[in-house]
Order: structure tokens, then sequence, then C-alpha cells
């Protein structure tokens, strides 16, 4: 039986940050979950960079269905954990049950891979003090300030948890998680 691999998202999550490691993941045999805050038709954004903007723009994406609930989750069953970034994780971050999730695998020590604001969940249970990261470069300060150590590079691994800035930096991201995979999972 092929070890299960949990994506963690919601509404307005950045096409690419869900979507390509649920292929990616599923190519080299994994056994993939979507799960949100319930189980509907999750609505997608693509975020890109456009000449005189100051910051991103957002436009419409993908849609694509949850398999499960976060309360329908058992964390136990999964081998791993994606967090993909765009902006559902700012109000993921107050659902109590996503915290459990997300606590239930950095108790276990089990492979995290997240990207872009992603690591606003992760510092939402203090669990990045001390480590190593990347994100989108506007959290920044708050990477620092969950006691991150902030390196503005593509992708870093510190340990089980691998980060990265952004979409552009899916294919170093999910190259590196799949070696943390084939070592622990």
């Amino acid at each position: 039986m092929p070890a299960k691999i949990l994506i963690i998202t919601g509404d307005a999550a950045e096409s690419l940050g869900v979507l390509y490691p649920y292929q990616r993941l599923r190519e080299e045999g994994y056994d993939v979950d979507i799960a949100a805050p319930a189980r509907k038709t999750l609505r997608f954004v693509v975020h890109d960079v456009e000449p005189g903007y100051d910051t991103y723009t957002e436009k419409p994406g993908y849609t694509w269905p949850a398999d499960l609930a976060f309360c329908e989750v058992d964390p136990g069953a999964y081998a791993a954990l994606v967090i993909p970034g765009g902006r559902a994780p700012e109000y993921l971050r107050n659902d109590l049950e996503l915290r459990k999730i997300l606590k239930a695998f950095f108790d276990a020590d089990k492979p995290v891979a997240q990207i872009c604001h992603g690591a606003l969940l992760t510092a939402a249970i203090d669990s990045l003090r001390g480590r190593r990261v990347t994100a989108h470069p506007a959290l920044e300060l708050d990477m620092q300030a969950a006691g991150a150590h902030f390196e503005d590079t593509g992708t870093v691994a510190d340990g089980t948890l691998v980060s990265a800035r952004a979409w552009p930096d899916v294919a170093s991201w999910m190259r590196e998680f799949l070696g943390v995979l084939r070592e622990r999972a």
C-alpha cells in the first residue's frame, strides 16, 4: 500500500502550490488527499507580478474538490503533510481543527512541505522557532517574529521541514521534499 500524503488548503490557495505537489506526489506513487475546512469544491487563485504593481496580483484559478474536512483527518494515517500558500493560510490559521492536525505532524517529526504564505500556519502553532525557513519575502518579519531564521532563497530544508518562497520554486521545493520523503516516510 502506498504511503499517504495530506495536503491542507482552502479557498484562495495558489493553484500551483496545491496542484503541482498533488500531481507530482501522485506521479511518484503516493496516495494524496486534500483536506479543507469542509468537503466542497475549492476555488484556487493565480498570483503573478505585473509591471507597475508594487505587489502581486490575484486572478481566478482552478477549482478542485476537497477529499476531506479537517474534522475528518486522522494525522496518524499520513506519512507527510503539504501546506500550500496563497491567501488561504491567512484565515486557515484560525481553525482549531487544522492547528491540531499541524501539531500532530510536528510532534511526530513527520515530513512537512510549506510554500509561500503556508508558513503562516506553522508559525501559528509555534513550530518555526529556531528553524531555517524561507517563505514569500513579504513574510520575512513574520518568520522572524515566529523565531525562525529567514533565508530569502528558493528552497530551504531544515530537518523534516522543507519550505519554498513561491510558485516559481515548486520544482526545487518538490525535489527537496521527495528526498526527505524517501528517507523518512
